[in-house]
């Protein structure tokens, strides 16, 4: 607009194609507000930090570097405020996220925080570890729900900010409103936990061997040609496994003798001879059975997936066309499939004895070529003892109560299965209606926390009144009572104090 304006005494003029930003009679209450100041021959609005003391952001965040971060967990753990600015950014309450490499588990922790449905993965299992131990001990505020019948999805109430601007006082109206959602309104007579989640692994995909792919193909004159990929990451896991052996319980060993390949068999891919471990060779009482060479054939996993029931069943079937007959069975995984562990706990084969042992990560990184006696790659895996009762009286009659026992280990000097306690259990966690693909716990136990650590740290964070003698019950070993799910069996997880887990599987009456 071009009009000339009378201010301080000298009538003014506009310059250029703009003109003035409002009308006469607005310049005139700009004016009589006191919001027009004189420099040289140029008038500018006057602007007060009063009038919106808020900046909105932009593509540059100078306060998100690692220096910001006080609560870091994981070496590679990303900043909190990073993965926050940008899910308010792109996304609203109820909206799902992504992401694939969950490390700590910082985006699930904003994503429960602000509202959205969150998943998220890893092949880590440290990261998931940290990332489950994170979500379950984590409280947050509880932020008002715009439609609380219509949950989440409707938003929340958000603190909102009076913007006085110029075009307000020109216009004498009153001033517009901004929306801060990033300062959600905040009841503080509530506090609020991590909803329901699952942990879950990727099911072992069903794979066609190289065989069956080539019996219908002509075979190459020379069978060398197909030694690759599966063929070779197994002959360095049967050397390694060769000079470090298997670490038992309280540090006894499984040495070998000899290891080789065992031709003629596709499950089997390792056959040896054990030597008698360091351990008490002195001591003529404790010389059993194991100190006699043995026979052992080995049954490696897969690389990138869980050792699954069909290579389970089809190993021992082709151990039991071996003579002489092998006295020890070991299979060794990065992960078992759940039902691929039962059937392996559960096989009794007179005069065999069937093996679990952990494969340490490390042994998927290429540069692990240093082959010491001292590498502790490979575990072996106690087999959970659990005990399941029917509750037959008071209050909880009819109902089922489940007991952890501890762990039935391999006993390397004496070639037995003894049972051992429950005092290296770190956490143990039991899901009521086990449905054979899924682990979904339904109570949580951590028996070597103590008072200031697991459910307790929750309690102590919620500062609210809780039933002392139920976080009590959960660093223990016998679960609370449940009813029979409609799957009629349970599934008990167990991590000893060294992060081997452990997977029990019992049917329900």
């Amino acid at each position: 607009m071009h009009f000339p304006f009378e201010f301080g005494g000298e009538v003014l003029t506009p310059r250029g194609q703009r003109g003035w930003t409002t009308t006469l009679d607005g310049m005139n209450r700009l004016k009589a507000a006191g919001r027009i100041m004189k420099s040289a021959n140029l008038i500018y609005y006057i602007r007060y930090y009063d009038d919106f003391p808020y900046v909105a952001y932009g593509n540059n965040w100078t306060d998100t570097g690692s220096g910001f971060m006080r609560d870091k967990i994981y070496v590679v753990q990303t900043n909190r405020k990073v993965i926050e600015r940008a899910m308010l950014l792109t996304t609203d309450p109820g909206d799902l996220v992504l992401d694939p490499t969950c490390g700590s588990g910082t985006t699930a922790y904003v994503a429960e925080q602000w509202g959205r449905r969150w998943i998220t993965c890893d092949t880590s299992r440290v990261a998931l570890t940290l990332a489950r131990q994170r979500l379950m001990t984590a409280v947050y505020d509880y932020y008002e729900l715009a439609h609380p019948q219509e949950g989440v999805g409707s938003g929340f109430i958000y603190k909102t900010v009076p913007h006085v601007t110029l075009k307000s006082i020109a216009n004498n109206e009153p001033p517009g409103t901004e929306t801060l959602y990033d300062q959600p309104l905040v009841d503080h007579h509530k506090k609020r936990v991590s909803g329901p989640f699952t942990v879950e692994a990727v099911p072992a995909p069903a794979v066609v061997s190289v065989d069956e792919l080539l019996q219908d193909q002509p075979q190459p004159a020379d069978l060398s040609i197909t030694r690759s990929g599966e063929t070779l990451r197994q002959g360095e896991w049967r050397d390694e496994l060769l000079q470090a052996g298997i670490r038992g319980k309280a540090g006894q060993h499984i040495r070998f003798a000899r290891l080789e390949p065992l031709p003629g068999c596709r499950h089997l891919h390792a056959d040896g001879e054990t030597r008698p471990s360091d351990e008490g060779k002195d001591s003529v009482r404790e010389q059993g059975p194991a100190y006699a060479p043995q026979r052992i054939v080995v049954s490696f996993g897969p690389e990138h997936a869980p050792l699954e029931q069909r290579q389970v069943a089809q190993a021992i079937e082709e151990a039991q066309t071996l003579v002489p007959r092998p006295r020890l069975i070991v299979f060794a995984a990065f992960q078992f499939d759940p039902e691929a562990a039962k059937d392996i706990d559960e096989t009794r084969w007179p005069g065999v004895t069937l093996l679990k042992a952990q494969m340490n990560a490390d042994l998927l990184t290429a540069d692990l070529k240093k082959k010491r006696a001292s590498n502790e790659s490979f575990w072996l895996i106690g087999q959970p003892d659990v005990r399941l009762e029917r509750i037959a009286q008071g209050q909880d009659q009819g109902k089922w109560r489940a007991s952890v026992e501890g762990f039935d280990y391999y006993n390397t000097k004496t070639g037995g299965i003894e049972s051992g306690g429950s005092d290296h259990i770190a956490v143990w966690l039991l899901d009521t209606d086990y449905d054979g693909r899924s682990l979904y716990p339904r109570q949580v136990f951590f028996p070597l926390a103590d008072e200031s650590d697991g459910w307790a740290r929750l309690a102590r964070n919620l500062k609210a009144e809780i039933d002392q003698d139920l976080i009590e019950a959960y660093r223990g070993t016998v679960s609370l009572p449940f009813a029979a799910g409609a799957h009629q069996r349970i599934a008990v997880k167990i991590v000893d104090d060294r992060g081997i887990e452990s997977l029990k599987v019992l049917e329900v009456g």
